[in-house]
């Protein structure tokens, strides 16, 4: 059963924003911030314990939805999908998955921008935690530092295997590399589908979605359409 603790959490988060309520907000996308929305003891709990609660509230609603846990094939689901969220599509969510990054000397002298493009990603829209399928495409001019090209993938996974708004993960992957790089001079540009408007709501399943994030020597015309030139051949 729902705990009184869960109750209370529910009661205190049913609230309007900005004077709409949630029904008449709908699917819309709301950046609320840069960081991911985390409270203060997200950790107080290690990730086998959270396995643990979450396969118990999981069976919950199985049981809610008039499933049988009994059978076979369904039985073992809760267990399943707790490791799942923990360890896999979620474990963005944890700064001990962070990737670790190792620069190294351009010796190369190579001054112009190095682009990694149709870097795949899988998501999931925190409004209703369905996928968000997508590419990522990079752009980065070096300021002496380089990275090895497989750690811009792993960046890119480990902010999309999170809760996600679009508009919140294009910004999270161009500051990391900022930080990381130590430059201005980065472009990060997304184009996702979102399975929350194609699967289910609308259901417009030819639609997606394009942001991008320009800074630095990317905030230049000339600079963008030489990206854009890249991205389409």
């Amino acid at each position: 059963m729902i705990t009184e603790t869960l109750k209370e959490t529910f009661k205190k988060n049913d609230h309007s924003l900005n004077g709409y309520s949630f029904e008449d907000i709908g699917d819309d996308h709301l950046f609320t911030g840069l960081e991911t929305p985390m409270r203060a003891d997200a950790f107080k709990l290690s990730d086998e314990e959270k396995k643990e609660k979450i396969a118990l509230l999981f069976e919950e609603i199985m049981h809610v939805m008039g499933l049988d846990l009994t059978d076979d094939s369904l039985k073992g689901t809760p267990k399943r999908v707790a490791k799942m969220y923990i360890d896999e599509i979620f474990s963005g969510l944890n700064p001990q998955n962070k990737p670790k990054v190792a620069l190294f000397d351009n010796k190369y002298q190579y001054n112009q921008m190095l682009v990694e493009k149709n870097i795949s990603f899988y998501s999931n829209c925190e409004h209703h935690f369905v996928p968000i399928i997508g590419k990522a495409h990079i752009a980065y001019i070096s300021s002496g530092k380089v990275i090895g090209l497989s750690k811009l993938n792993r960046i890119v996974q480990y902010y999309a295997k999170r809760p996600q708004v679009q508009e919140r993960l294009t910004n999270q992957i161009a500051e990391e590399l900022k930080n990381i790089l130590d430059t201005e001079d980065v472009a990060v540009i997304i184009d996702a589908k979102h399975l929350c408007v194609s699967s289910r709501g609308i259901q417009d399943d030819t639609s997606a979605t394009v942001t991008a994030y320009y800074s630095g020597a990317f905030n230049q015309a000339q600079k963008i359409a030489e990206l854009q030139n890249y991205l389409n051949n």
